[in-house]
């Protein structure tokens, strides 16, 4: 019995592994507005409100994408906003907001295929950069 089970559940989960449901753009263009737009500009250009007194110039990031050879860099990305990775002008966390986007817990699929965990209003973040792309 306990066999059965096992070779069951090692069964199903290929299965609920390839179940990643994609952010809510929507969401994350919101949480973008809110969040995000005043260094990255209401359209991600880079050209927000602040941006004109940093001393590093927040990213163009419609150009993600094309600035890597057509693909979105969406770990980059997760790692970024989330700190894995952080960008000198970020800090680590983004500046004020990190705690903001804590959240349940979610994979999403990096470009290579491969599940990243990250938060839900990271994920909805992505979704809606990976739609600005130019």
């Amino acid at each position: 019995m306990k066999r059965a089970l096992t070779l069951a559940l090692l069964i199903a989960l290929p299965a609920q592994a390839q179940d990643i449901e994609p952010g809510d753009a929507m969401e994350g263009g919101e949480l973008f507005a809110t969040y995000c737009s005043a260094c990255h500009g209401t359209e991600g250009r880079g050209d927000g409100r602040m941006a004109p007194i940093l001393n590093v110039l927040p990213a163009d990031l419609t150009q993600l994408s094309s600035g890597n050879a057509g693909v979105f860099p969406i770990a980059r990305v997760v790692f970024q906003i989330d700190g894995r990775d952080p960008l000198l002008a970020h800090g680590g966390d983004m500046p004020l907001f990190g705690e903001f986007f804590q959240g349940a817990d979610t994979p999403i699929k990096a470009e290579d295929g491969q599940p990243i965990m990250t938060s839900k209003p990271i994920a909805d973040l992505v979704a809606w950069l990976q739609g600005i792309q130019e």
